[in-house]
């Protein structure tokens, strides 16, 4: 069911390629098609034009859309349209010419209704610098208006948004198949950052997003809407909307069944080196005619697994570069930063033991580093593809990014993609954690989870009653997936211990339910009210107080202190409770359950002289370490009997 246009037809006639330049004018809509029972989309008849384009007297390309094409004057899709409809599945025949910057793609499409209430028509959305120019329901052309849609999902800050008239509304949790054509260019913009204030040239270093001869990166919603979507719109500075509508559409999308065919022309002599499709490379079949008196040179096709998104946004990679390979990645650079590739795969040989000693001795995927066009771009990554500058850099800086990047390689296959964001993320986030406390200790490890700790608390509510909160295994939320879930492991790994959590990790789980099962398995204990409080609801952090403190001389120099403990939040604990003298220091793992008290009775050789609740290990509303002077006379705990 693929769309392909041979380079010959490329070479004579640009039709699938140039951007619009005059809007097409509203038609009569075509006939209505047959009612929706869920048939799959089948390739358009041969020989029916779909669109048509010559040049004008300017030299410039101009579009006649197919008769089903209206223009709107205003978005006719409303808020509950658009996040009703659901994209199960994804077949993309993406066609590129980059020296012009240009993209035609047909793509098959599966829309489910996850709404409450029949749709009418579909919501389909794509950067303002593509053109929808067919669209097909059921085997027949549907009627379709156009609108833009001022929506910062988008490099540009607008979206192009076809509402696709259905023939019978389509019923709640029902799907139908979608057959689409599009194309335009996609180079870099900065308006959505301009007009917030952003400097030019600091805004184009963020959304470098393009099509080009030496480099394409097209990193999908949130940056460049290349394929199609269906969200409401969404300004920057409107707090956190844009990040969260990220999150929401990754999440949503993490089970749809993706698939991509490419079609690349190049300049004779410019044949890309690299391609990755949601940040796993696919192999390159390059065809480079050396006949240069013809319009196009060279062609290179490549080709995507059919395998679920899982919690990434579909992206794209198309690049000019040198392959360099260490043991468990490999950097792509461009010529001029050949030299520090050496660098990043010296810095891998100290980071792999680490990983094999937490996740198991191979990576599910190799880690791809691609240099980035400019060493000022900001660095993006999917899965296992880090996209950054490859360039002189600090050592242990290299080191802790590795932990991080080859995190996700050692977790993720092309088949196997992570499908819950706070495993996908979180465990990443986690492992440099526990670089940096291998590297410079624990209390600089907590400090960077303390970092994030206050926006977790401000996310979180106060309680279940003034809000159902955000499950940390349902999350699609940054400061969910990545903070939240960051103190998640830390807590897990000091009631169950290094090993018992190593061993569930190296499972390599897919969901939550996969990953408790192998946790309680390797723990051997009940872990269920941890994962009911933390995980599978969203009760809030906790609020710990000491309450009092009483310490009395026992025989022999020992003592005992009593530590009355307070949790006036909605989520039960296990934080640890350190007693300290002048000389040693005890400490002792004590469960404090949700809106309960509990009385921590530790004994030590020396008269107490200070006591710590929590270490910064467990996040908290307000402190995360709480800490009482004693003083020096010892008062007998009344509590004792």
């Amino acid at each position: 069911m693929r769309f392909r246009i041979c380079a010959a037809l490329f070479a004579l006639n640009a039709i699938c390629f140039a951007q619009s330049q005059t809007p097409a004018q509203p038609n009569p809509p075509a006939s209505q098609s047959q009612p929706a029972s869920q048939q799959p989309a089948q390739p358009a008849p041969s020989g029916k034009v779909i669109f048509s384009r010559s040049t004008d007297e300017s030299g410039q390309t101009v579009t006649q859309a197919s008769p089903e094409t209206k223009l709107a004057k205003a978005p006719v899709s409303t808020d509950e349209e658009r996040e009703a409809v659901t994209f199960t599945a994804y077949d993309l025949d993406v066609h590129l010419r980059a020296a012009e910057h240009q993209i035609a793609v047909r793509a098959l499409l599966t829309a489910r209704n996850d709404g409450k209430t029949p749709l009418a028509r579909i919501p389909l959305e794509i950067s303002s610098t593509l053109n929808w120019e067919r669209i097909r329901v059921l085997d027949k052309d549907a009627a379709f208006e156009v609108a833009t849609l001022n929506s910062d999902a988008d490099h540009t800050g607008q979206l192009h948004e076809a509402a696709v008239a259905l023939s019978s509304p389509l019923a709640p949790g029902a799907t139908i198949a979608l057959d689409v054509t599009y194309s335009g260019t996609i180079e870099p913009s900065a308006q959505r950052l301009i007009s917030v204030g952003a400097p030019e040239d600091a805004a184009l270093h963020s959304d470098w997003d393009s099509i080009d001869t030496a480099f394409t990166g097209l990193r999908g919603f949130g940056n460049v809407a290349w394929y199609p979507v269906s969200a409401p719109p969404v300004i920057l500075g409107d707090g956190s909307r844009l990040f969260d509508q990220i999150g929401d559409q990754k999440s949503r999308m993490a089970p749809a069944r993706f698939h991509l065919h490419l079609t690349a022309e190049f300049p004779h002599g410019q044949a890309p080196t690299i391609a990755l499709v949601n940040g796993h490379p696919v192999p390159l079949a390059v065809t480079d005619s050396e006949n240069s008196g013809i319009e196009v040179s060279g062609v290179a096709t490549a080709e995507s697994q059919t395998v679920p998104l899982g919690f990434e946004a579909p992206s794209l990679f198309v690049a000019i570069r040198t392959a360099h390979a260490g043991a468990d990645l490999t950097a792509f650079t461009r010529a001029e930063d050949d030299a520090w590739a050496d660098s990043w795969t010296l810095a891998e040989k100290p980071v792999t033991p680490f990983l094999q000693q937490w996740l198991g001795d191979k990576p599910r995927s190799q880690l791809t580093l691609l240099d980035l066009p400019d060493p000022s771009d900001a660095p993006y990554e999917t899965g296992p593809l880090l996209v950054t500058a490859i360039k002189d850099a600090d050592p242990e800086q290299l080191k802790f990014t590795l932990a991080h990047a080859l995190t996700h390689a050692w977790l993720q296959s092309p088949q196997s993609p992570a499908l819950s964001a706070w495993l996908s993320e979180g465990i990443p986030y986690f492992m440099g954690t526990l670089w940096t406390e291998q590297q410079y200790g624990r209390p600089r490890a907590l400090e960077m989870l303390e970092a994030g700790r206050s926006a977790l608390a401000l996310a979180e509510p106060e309680s279940p009653g003034q809000s159902s909160g955000l499950p940390l295994g349902a999350a699609s939320t940054p400061v969910y997936y990545r903070t939240k879930a960051a103190y998640v492991f830390w807590m897990l790994r000091d009631i169950a211990g290094d090993d018992a959590l190593s061993a569930a990790l190296r499972a390599g789980p897919q969901s939550t339910a996969d990953f408790e099962a192998a946790l309680q398995k390797s723990a051997k204990s009940d872990l269920h009210w941890f994962f009911a409080d933390w995980v599978d609801a969203d009760r809030g952090l906790p609020d710990l107080s000491i309450e009092s403190l009483f310490t009395s001389p026992q025989q022999a120099g020992n003592w005992l202190a009593a530590v009355h403990l307070s949790n006036s939040g909605y989520a039960g604990v296990d934080v640890p409770v350190v007693v300290r003298t002048d000389t040693i220091s005890i400490t002792q793992r004590v469960q404090i359950p949700a809106r309960g008290k509990t009385i921590a009775r530790i004994p030590i050789h020396g008269r107490p002289v200070e006591v710590r609740v929590n270490d910064g290990s467990v996040p908290e509303t307000n402190a995360t370490v709480h800490v009482t002077q004693v003083g020096p006379a010892s008062t007998p705990d009344p509590a004792k009997p």
